[in-house]
């Protein structure tokens, strides 16, 4: 079996202040013996405004949040889902918000731009990523040690078909910073339909809590194993989910129930 971990963040406008949040986090999951670590969407900055993450916009392989994750992944020696940092897009305003992945000595293994990109309208709440986000392109996987990771954010939670473009999977990342709204109404049944369709974990690390820009993010960060049980939650707040990917359960459940055989389309 591995341990896994999701960091359940609140994240601020202030980046420093956000990187010892996530030390302190994803040290306290290590010490746990969690051998893979993932850190929420935005993760390193929730600005006052969707713009101010322009400003920390990194090229791709350089720069702070980059060196930061690096080395905290060394540090523990653990495989770390970094979340989401904004990347320099090419298109003026805009970024790309990606998800890097660092294993257990330091090195990016794998990248994914987030693909679907939130748009949301009720009342007075509103939100657009487009207005600053270049969406990406590429389905995004990674082999760890105990089978293949699916790598998502947030959004694309909605789309099944991304989820089938991976293969099979022994387990699905999912960073998300859901709003409040949708994450009563969609969130857990979501990540509870993918976990169940494509009998695998899904590991889903959140944003939890009331933000300094007023933004209030659903959080209950969860592991759900293949056949839909939750198999450990935290509502909201800072903390760490811990559970394990068993590799015995995922193979129970797909000879009992061999519906990825069935897969006519």
């Amino acid at each position: 079996m591995t341990l896994v971990a999701a960091v359940q963040m609140v994240s601020t406008p202030d980046v420093a202040e956000n990187f010892d949040t996530a030390a302190r986090l994803v040290a306290e999951a290590a010490q746990q013996g969690a051998q893979l670590v993932t850190l929420p969407e935005y993760w390193p900055i929730m600005g006052m405004t969707d713009a101010d993450k322009i400003a920390h916009a990194e090229q791709a392989g350089d720069g702070p949040i980059q060196q930061f994750m690096s080395a905290l992944a060394a540090r523990h020696r653990i495989w770390l889902v970094g979340g989401t940092l904004p990347l320099v897009s090419g298109q003026e305003g805009k970024v790309l918000n990606t998800l890097l992945v660092y294993g257990p000595d330091g090195q990016a293994v794998s990248r994914y731009d987030k693909i679907h990109l939130f748009g949301f309208t009720r009342g007075e709440e509103s939100y657009n990523e487009s207005k600053t986000i270049v969406p990406g392109s590429a389905v995004g996987t990674f082999e760890a040690p105990f089978g293949r990771v699916g790598l998502s954010v947030c959004y694309d939670l909605r789309f099944p078909e991304l989820y089938r473009a991976m293969g099979e999977c022994t387990l699905i990342v999912v960073p998300a910073a859901f709003t409040h709204t949708t994450g009563m109404a969609h969130w857990e049944v979501l990540l509870r339909a993918r976990a169940i369709e494509n009998q695998c974990y899904v590991l889903a690390s959140a944003q939890g809590g009331v933000h300094r820009n007023g933004r209030r993010t659903f959080g209950h960060s969860m592991l759900v194993d293949p056949w839909g049980e939750v198999k450990s939650l935290l509502r909201e707040g800072e903390g760490i989910v811990l559970g394990n990917v068993d590799p015995g359960v995922l193979a129970r459940v797909r000879e009992s129930l061999p519906a990825l055989k069935h897969r006519t389309l």
